[in-house]
């Protein structure tokens, strides 16, 4: 079972997220912040992470390089609310990028696509 972990601030669209990814059969782990997000990584690698931009503290950019300083092979979609973040040469290191929306279709597809590429 493939592991995802789910980074973000607003505690209910980790909750979303964990509920519609657990019924696509992945296993989710969540953490509110960047710097919950590198202590997981830390213990246990998941098979890819879906990271938020904006929040407190280590923001989603600053996680972001930590990862690809860590590992260049882990799989990183961000989801963020905001669309002009696209056109910042930073969000590149990710994988995708996904403009957060109560229909998850999209998220779920390129979670699959990269998933499958593995």
């Amino acid at each position: 079972m493939k592991k995802i972990l789910v980074v973000d601030d607003e505690e209910n669209v980790r909750l979303l997220y964990k509920e519609e990814l657990e019924e696509e059969g992945y296993k989710v782990e969540l953490a509110e912040g960047g710097q919950e997000a590198l202590e997981r990584l830390d213990k246990s690698r998941p098979d890819l992470v879906t990271l938020d931009l904006k929040m407190p503290g280590m923001g989603g950019l600053e996680v972001l390089r930590k990862i690809r300083d860590q590992d260049k092979e882990l799989p990183v979609v961000i989801c963020t609310a905001y669309g002009d973040y696209k056109r910042d040469l930073t969000t590149w290191a990710s994988d995708a990028y996904v403009v957060k929306s109560s229909d998850l279709r999209e998220l779920k597809e390129v979670i699959k696509e990269l998933l499958e590429k593995e």
